[in-house]
């Protein structure tokens, strides 16, 4: 997955790159829309894949604020003061 996502991203970067050349030699449809269709692609195809990789081996509940977390939160504030104090 994670060659997938690097694949695309070196794609979309040289896909923008030649639109911005385009853009440059004076031919500015041609470029926008290379640039556009990079854009794009960023946005609908890499974006979602590298979320769904990121998340997918994570349990929504460890960062979701509940009254477990809040107290392993709390729990831990105060035996860092302590330390804190003692030093």
């Amino acid at each position: 997955m994670k060659y997938i996502i690097r694949i695309l991203f070196i794609a979309i970067v040289i896909l923008v790159s030649i639109g911005y050349y385009y853009k440059n030699t004076g031919d500015h449809v041609f470029g926008d829309k290379l640039v556009g269709v990079g854009i794009l692609a960023a946005s609908f195809i890499l974006m979602p894949i590298f979320i769904y990789h990121r998340w997918k081996d994570r349990k929504v509940k460890d960062y979701m604020l509940t009254e477990e977390n809040l107290k392993k939160m709390r729990d831990f504030n105060q035996e860092k003061e302590t330390k804190n104090k003692k030093n």
